[in-house]
């Protein structure tokens, strides 16, 4: 069964509102979508338990921190078979914030941030493309993002 079937218009309001403001109290929400603060706080505690809900956290600006050079790096690997090991070397490495199954040349496509040129060139050569079962990694500079968002909750209306 799909997701949105799990999904009742109460579900997606509350949805929309949390995706507004992750921290926004539950009883704002009540209010707002005329309902009781139990049913908003059951509702969320049942989107977590579906794992509809993955979590809330801080995003923070990487440049603020310290890490001015981000770059896309599509990764080549020897076998397959190697695929979970490679995986594992790349959690390892703190600079590695994403990592995704892709189609296509690459096996994985990494995203990555490094303090300044210098620390970029080290992190592939040294650490990246060092990994048993890397063949080779292309990179692409991430200049920005130019947007970020999650699913099109307004198409659950």
């Amino acid at each position: 069964m799909p997701q949105d079937a799990l999904l009742d218009q109460y579900d997606k309001k509350i949805l929309m509102e949390l995706e507004k403001d992750a921290k926004k109290p539950f009883s704002t929400i009540a209010s707002e979508l005329d309902i009781s603060h139990t049913m908003v706080g059951q509702r969320v505690t049942r989107l977590k338990a579906l794992n509809i809900i993955k979590g809330s956290t801080i995003i923070l600006d990487e440049s603020k921190v310290g890490f001015d050079w981000a770059a896309f790096s599509g990764v080549v690997l020897q076998e397959d078979s190697k695929t979970e090991d490679v995986i594992k070397q790349l959690k390892a490495i703190p600079e590695v914030l994403e990592c995704y199954f892709v189609s296509g040349e690459y096996a994985l496509l990494i995203r990555i941030v490094a303090k300044d040129r210098e620390d970029m060139r080290k992190l592939l050569f040294e650490k990246i493309d060092t990994i048993p079962g890397v063949v080779k990694s292309e990179s692409m500079i991430d200049l920005g993002c130019a947007f970020k968002r999650n699913v099109p909750l307004s198409s659950f209306e």
